[in-house]
C-alpha cells in the first residue's frame, strides 16, 4: 500500500511559553526549574522560550530587589544558564533585576548560544493594588531609544561580551521580528506592542507575575486575543505558578495566540513545578494577516526601532517532507482553542488548595490543623484542604515523583517508602487536624455537623469541652476585681457580654496552637501543624472578629463553593451547612434568644458584599457609596433605611479597622480584600462617627422620594 506524501513549503516554527512554580530567593530551585522548562521546549522543536517574571530571584522577593546579594545571585544564575547544554540552539527570554547605571530595573534578558542579545526593562510597573513596583524598580522612561550597558565580569566571561543593547529594542532575525512586552504593559491603554508591531516586529513575548483573583483570568485572555486580533501577530504569553512566598497565588495559564485567536492555553491551577505550553506558528499567516491598506499607511509614518541583528532563523526557510496525518499536529498555531475559564466555585476549589499545597511542602511542617465550629466557613476552609489531598492524589496516581515525595515527607514517611497517596481520605487523615472546640453555649447540631464533616473528608477529629477553662478565666477576673461579669441573657450590660464571648474566641486560638503543636505527638510523629484561620472576608469588612481569634473569602462565593463540593466532592453533609444560620455561639441560648451574625451585625452577608464593592473596587466613600445604592436598593428600601445601613457599615469598619492590623496572612481571592497588610493600605484610627459625610447623607436623605413604598421588596443584588 503506498502512503500518500506532500510537498509543502513551511515557514513555521514551534514556540514555548512556560509556567513555573518559582519560590522568592530559591535561587538553586529556580535554576532547576528554569533549565527544565528550556529543555522540554528543545524536545518539542522549539527555537524561541518565553519564561514568567523576575524567575531567576521569583517574582515575590518585595524589599529582598533592594539588596545587592539578590542582583549578584541572579547574575550567578544567568552565567549557570548560559554555560548549560539546554539553554543552546534556541532563543530563550529570562526574567532578572538589572542594575544599569546604579538604577534597578525589572528586566527580560534574552540569549541566544551563550550571547545576550538584548536586556529590555520594563516600562510601565504595576504599582497598585497588591503590587508595589515601584518601591524596588525604576521605569524605563527612554522610548524606543538604546544604551549600551556593560556587563559583569562573570558574565563578559562566558559570553566574550563587554556590553549588550539596553533598553527599549527589538531583535531582528534572518526571518522575522521578536519584541517585548512585559506584564503590566498589555493592560496599560497604550501598550507597547502597537507601535511594535506597526513596525514590523511580527512575535510578541510577555513575561508576567499575575495573580489568582476570582473571575480575573478572563480580562487576562480578552487582552492578550485583543493585542493581535487588530495588529496582527504572535503572542507569547509566560506566568508564574504557584504561591512564591506570600498571599498570593500566580495562576499560570500560559497562552499563545495568532491574529487575535488563542491557540495553545496551559493549567490555570496545578500542583507542576514546571509546565511549558507550544504551538506551531506559520509566520505568513501574519502577513497575511497585516495586509490591509489602513494598516500599512499607520505601519508607514510610525516611529522605527532599533533592532538588535542576529544571524540566524526561527524558522526552516525549506522544503519540508511532511504526512498528510502529521499535518494538524504541525500547523497547531492554526487552529482556534475554546479558553477553559473555571468557574468561581472551581476557582476556590483550585486556587486555595494549590497555594495549601506550596506552603505545606516549602514549610517543611506536618500538616494543618482547623477549629472546625459547625459552621460554613470553618467548613468551607476543610473542605478546601480536602481538595488539595484531592489534588495530590491525582497527581499520584499520574505518577508525579515531585508530589509523591513531598507527600511521603510531609506524612512522615521515610526516603525509601512505597507509600503512595493515591486515596485523598487516607491522606487527608495523615496531614489535616480538625477541633472542635465547645462550651456550654455551642448546640448539638454544630457539634454534630463538625463530626460528621470530619468524617466525610477523613481528618483526624478531636472533640473538646472547654467549660473549665472559660470558667476559670472568669473567676480569675473575679477574684481580682470581687466583680463577675454576666452575660446579656443573664442581665449583664453589653460590656460584660462582650468580654465573655471574647474569652472564649480567645482562649480557642490559645488552644488551638497547643493542639497543632502536640498532636503530631500524640499521634508518635515529629513537627507540627500549621493552623488555618476562618474568618471570612465580608465579617473583617465589618470587623465581626475577635482580635487574635481563629480569623479570607466572600460569604456569597463560599456558598456557591460548598454546594459545588457537595457534589462534585460527593459530600453530602456539606447540604446541612448551607441550610445552618450563621452563629458564633458565644452567648447563652434559651427559649426566646439563639445568637445569629447577621442580627448581631445590623447588616445581612448579602449586603455585606455590596458594600466592600463599592469602598474598595468602586473606590467609594460613605457620601457616594449612599447615592450609588439609591439607585441600586432604592426599588426596595428607602432613602432613610439606605442611609442608616450606608453609615452602620462605615461606623463599624472603622471603629474596628485596627483588628485589619493583626489578621494573619491569608489567601488573596477578592478585590474587595481588606487585608492591611498588603492590599487596603488605609488608616486604622478613624473618626468614625464621620460628622461631615454622615450630615451630607442625612440631608440628601432627607428630600430624597421614597420609591419603595408600592414594591414588593426583594434582597440586594450582588455582582
Amino acid at each position: 500500500m503506498v502512503r500518500c506524501i506532500h510537498v509543502v513549503f513551511i515557514q513555521l516554527r514551534s514556540f514555548v511559553g512556560s509556567s513555573l512554580n518559582q519560590w522568592a530567593l530559591d535561587f538553586q530551585g529556580n535554576l532547576e526549574r528554569i533549565l527544565a522548562s528550556i529543555a522540554i521546549a528543545k524536545e518539542r522543536g522549539a527555537t524561541l522560550r518565553v519564561g514568567p517574571e523576575l524567575e531567576i530571584p521569583g517574582y515575590g522577593c518585595l524589599d529582598h530587589f533592594l539588596e545587592g546579594d539578590t542582583v549578584l545571585h541572579s547574575w550567578e544564575v544567568l552565567a549557570k544558564i548560559l554555560t548549560s547544554e539546554e539553554a543552546q540552539g534556541i532563543v530563550c527570554d529570562i526574567g532578572m533585576p538589572v542594575v544599569h547605571k546604579n538604577v534597578i530595573y525589572n528586566c527580560r534578558v534574552v540569549i541566544h548560544n551563550r550571547q545576550i542579545l538584548l536586556i529590555r526593562p520594563k516600562m510601565w510597573l504595576a504599582n497598585d493594588g497588591n503590587y508595589r513596583e515601584l518601591r524596588y524598580f525604576t521605569p524605563w522612561a527612554k522610548h524606543r531609544q538604546w544604551e549600551d550597558h556593560y556587563l559583569p565580569r562573570i558574565i563578559q566571561v562566558v559570553t566574550g561580551q563587554t556590553k549588550v543593547t539596553f533598553g527599549d529594542a527589538v531583535i531582528s532575525t534572518q526571518d522575522t521580528c521578536i519584541g517585548v512586552e512585559l506584564c503590566e504593559e498589555l493592560f496599560t491603554p497604550a501598550s507597547p506592542h502597537i507601535l511594535m508591531g506597526l513596525d514590523g516586529v511580527e512575535i510578541f513575548t510577555n513575561s508576567s507575575g499575575s495573580h489568582h483573583e476570582l473571575r480575573k483570568l478572563y480580562t487576562r485572555v480578552e487582552l492578550i486575543k485583543e493585542a493581535t486580533l487588530k495588529l496582527g501577530g504572535v503572542y507569547l504569553y509566560a506566568n508564574q505558578q504557584g504561591c512564591d512566598g506570600d498571599r498570593l497565588y500566580y495562576d499560570g495559564c500560559a497562552m499563545i495566540a495568532v491574529n487575535g485567536r488563542i491557540v495553545a492555553q496551559g493549567s490555570q491551577f496545578s500542583l507542576n513545578d514546571v509546565e511549558v505550553v507550544s504551538a506551531t506558528i506559520d509566520i505568513e499567516d501574519v502577513r497575511a494577516h497585516r495586509a490591509k491598506s489602513s494598516r500599512s499607511m499607520q505601519s508607514a509614518a510610525v516611529e522605527r526601532y532599533h533592532r538588535v541583528e542576529v544571524p540566524f532563523a526561527l524558522t526552516s526557510g525549506k522544503f519540508d517532507i511532511v504526512r498528510e496525518e502529521d499535518m494538524s499536529g504541525l500547523l497547531s498555531g492554526s487552529k482556534s482553542l475554546e479558553v477553559r475559564y473555571h468557574k468561581p466555585e472551581e476557582e476556590i476549589a483550585l486556587g486555595p488548595a494549590c497555594w495549601l499545597w506550596d506552603y505545606l511542602r516549602r514549610s517543611r511542617t506536618q500538616g494543618y490543623f482547623v477549629p472546625l465550629s459547625g459552621g460554613i466557613d470553618s467548613c468551607a476552609t476543610a473542605v478546601i484542604v480536602y481538595s488539595m489531598s484531592r489534588l495530590v492524589a491525582e497527581a499520584a496516581r499520574r505518577g508525579d515523583k515531585q508530589v509523591i515525595a513531598d507527600a511521603r515527607r510531609i506524612s512522615g514517611e521515610s526516603e525509601n517508602s512505597s507509600y503512595i497517596p493515591s486515596d485523598p481520605r487516607e491522606f487527608t487523615n495523615r496531614i489535616f487536624h480538625t477541633c472542635y472546640m465547645g462550651t456550654e453555649n455551642s448546640s448539638s447540631e454544630t457539634r454534630l455537623r463538625a463530626k460528621q464533616l470530619s468524617e466525610a473528608i477523613g481528618s483526624y477529629h478531636v472533640d473538646l469541652n472547654m467549660d473549665s477553662i472559660v470558667t476559670a478565666v472568669r473567676h480569675l477576673f473575679t477574684l481580682v476585681t470581687g466583680a463577675r461579669p454576666q452575660f446579656r441573657a443573664h442581665g449583664g450590660t453589653a460590656a460584660e457580654n462582650l468580654a465573655l464571648q471574647n474569652i472564649q474566641a480567645r482562649l480557642r486560638m490559645v488552644l488551638a496552637y497547643m493542639f497543632a503543636q502536640l498532636l503530631p505527638w500524640v499521634r508518635g510523629k515529629a513537627g507540627g501543624l500549621l493552623v488555618l484561620g476562618s474568618a471570612n472576608v465580608d465579617e473583617s469588612l465589618r470587623g465581626y472578629l475577635t482580635k487574635y481569634d481563629c480569623s479570607s473569602g466572600n460569604k456569597t462565593d463560599l456558598k456557591k463553593f460548598i454546594a459545588y463540593a457537595e457534589g462534585s466532592f460527593d459530600l453530602p453533609i456539606l447540604a446541612s451547612f448551607l441550610n445552618a444560620v450563621p452563629t458564633a455561639e458565644l452567648e447563652p441560648i434559651t427559649d426566646t434568644y439563639v445568637q445569629a451574625d447577621e442580627a448581631d451585625m445590623g447588616m445581612t452577608y448579602d449586603e455585606l458584599s455590596v458594600f466592600g464593592r463599592l469602598r474598595k473596587v468602586e473606590k467609594c466613600g460613605p457620601y457616594s457609596m449612599f447615592t450609588k445604592l439609591v439607585h441600586e436598593w432604592g426599588s426596595f428600601l428607602s432613602p432613610l433605611q439606605i442611609a442608616e445601613k450606608v453609615k452602620l457599615f462605615f461606623f463599624e469598619h472603622a471603629r474596628n479597622r485596627h483588628k485589619m492590623t493583626t489578621l494573619t496572612p491569608s489567601y488573596h481571592a477578592e478585590s474587595y480584600s481588606p487585608d492591611d497588610n498588603r492590599f487596603d493600605l488605609r488608616p486604622f484610627l478613624y473618626p468614625s462617627r464621620f460628622p461631615w459625610q454622615f450630615k451630607k447623607i442625612d440631608e440628601i436623605a432627607a428630600v430624597l422620594p421614597d420609591r419603595s413604598i408600592s414594591v414588593v421588596p426583594e434582597k440586594p443584588k450582588q455582582d
